[in-house]
């Protein structure tokens, strides 16, 4: 921010052109953190994708994550639930906490972690199976089909995902054949039929239309209320109308900004992070 702004509210708000949700009903109590990572460092190689990010992450609430393109938005995210242990150059320093436990303990099962932080990714990516098998996969590959009633898990996964009333008469038909935003509401069933705790967005709209992107953030805002949601997105007026609080990354992995969206979006503390949301770079 200019050295030349008064202190006055008023007059310190940016003028972005975001219009940040304002009637947000979970934002009016405050909750305790589920995910905290601390001084958390990434490099790939020789290459640094997370530099020092110390963050905590509120329960149920949806946390944005924003940036330019390669400053460690996915990294990060995918540092969560430790999907960057399949990528050999990957070295992590520093901790990340989820319910107080260190994910990168060595008595941590990542697949049992998984089941916990699920993920949907960019592009839709339903298995070549049917609506139903792909929703009752991950019940099935962890043995629960035996404890569970696999008809009203998909069921419930499917209402969860605000998709059954328009497949319920088709589940033997394959999830390739539902358009772009079925298919992601589909993964999104997917994820959420093991009953996890954390749902990892990475760019859940990026390949959707404008309508079936405005269904997936509808679709967020009723998914928080059981799941706390972090997002990656490029799209900022995005992260303004569905995040109740954005990280702002920039160049190298830096986290320069964490704070409530209408804060970041509005009055950010730092001069870069104004830059950005007025388009100067990135």
């Amino acid at each position: 921010m200019s050295s030349n702004m008064t202190d006055t509210p008023d007059e310190t708000l940016i003028e972005t052109g975001f219009e940040v949700e304002a009637d947000r009903t979970h934002e009016q109590t405050d909750t305790e953190a589920i995910l905290q990572s601390e001084n958390l460092s990434v490099n790939y190689g020789d290459e640094q994708a997370l530099d020092d990010v110390t963050i905590e992450i509120p329960e149920n609430r949806v946390t944005a994550i924003i940036g330019p393109s390669g400053c460690g938005k996915s990294t990060f995210l995918r540092s969560i639930n430790r999907m960057n242990d399949r990528i050999r150059s990957c070295a992590v320093d520093g901790e990340l906490y989820f319910h107080g436990k260190n994910v990168y303990d060595d008595d941590v099962d990542p697949v049992a972690l998984r089941r916990k932080i699920g993920q949907v990714f960019q592009a839709p990516n339903p298995f070549p199976k049917s609506i139903y098998d792909n929703v009752a996969y991950g019940l099935r590959i962890q043995g629960r089909d035996d404890e569970v009633d696999l008809d009203e898990a998909v069921e419930r996964a499917l209402r969860g995902a605000a998709l059954w009333d328009e497949v319920s008469h088709q589940l033997d038909s394959s999830g390739l054949d539902l358009s772009g935003g079925q298919q992601q509401r589909l993964c999104i069933a997917r994820a959420i039929a093991t009953d996890p705790e954390v749902l990892l967005m990475d760019e859940p709209t990026s390949a959707l239309d404008p309508v079936a992107a405005s269904k997936i953030e509808d679709l967020i805002d009723e998914l928080v209320e059981k799941y706390t949601v972090v997002i990656v997105t490029h799209n900022m007026q995005q992260a303004a109308r569905i995040s109740d609080k954005t990280a702002v990354f920039l160049t190298g992995g830096e986290l320069v900004e964490y704070d409530d969206t209408a804060t970041v979006f509005e009055n950010p503390a730092d001069s870069r992070v104004e830059d950005y949301i007025t388009g100067k770079f990135g």
